[in-house]
């Protein structure tokens, strides 16, 4: 199965980098979802053909870090929710209607559309914290596990504003 993501990358990334599942840049998850068995350049370039115009029309967004939050088993994991912005919740609906229309299935559908709770997990030192302003500059397309090593992350597609990566 091919598990990719898309994320709004809050740290300076290059298209292609790779990092450990450990290492991520701090991010705000945008929809993670399984793309089948379909061939991998195909569904790659599939997917980033109907995620070109929503990435590009959110660009440049404005967002507000909110509070602080537990998610995950237990409330195990420590994030910092962002504040309900119309321009992220769209980016969010239209990356899930981009991944229906591929015939993805989406891993966490509780948490998509009306569900969705868009954060940034903390990473040891590394968080962000309630007021900060951030603005999304990086949409990218991640492969979960490049050539089947789940240990590792590499960005498959990478949208950003003019002259930032």
């Amino acid at each position: 199965m091919r598990n990719l993501i898309f994320v709004a990358f809050l740290e300076p990334v290059a298209d292609g980098q790779v990092f450990l599942r450990t290492e991520w840049p701090l991010h705000i998850t945008l929809v993670r979802f399984d793309a089948g068995r379909q061939d991998s350049a195909d569904v790659t370039e599939r997917i980033a053909g109907l995620a070109d115009a929503p990435a590009a029309a959110a660009l440049g967004a404005a967002l507000t870090v909110g509070e602080d939050a537990a998610f995950g088993r237990n409330g195990s994991v420590p994030v910092n929710l962002i504040q309900p912005q119309p321009d992220l919740q769209a980016l969010h609906g239209q990356l899930v209607a981009a991944v229906d229309a591929l015939g993805g299935r989406i891993l966490t559908p509780a948490h998509t559309l009306a569900g969705y709770r868009p954060h940034v997990s903390h990473h040891g030192d590394k968080r962000l914290h309630p007021g900060d302003a951030v603005v999304l500059d990086r949409v990218a397309l991640v492969d979960m596990a490049p050539d089947g090593d789940h240990t590792i992350r590499r960005v498959l597609r990478l949208w950003s504003r003019e002259g930032e990566s």
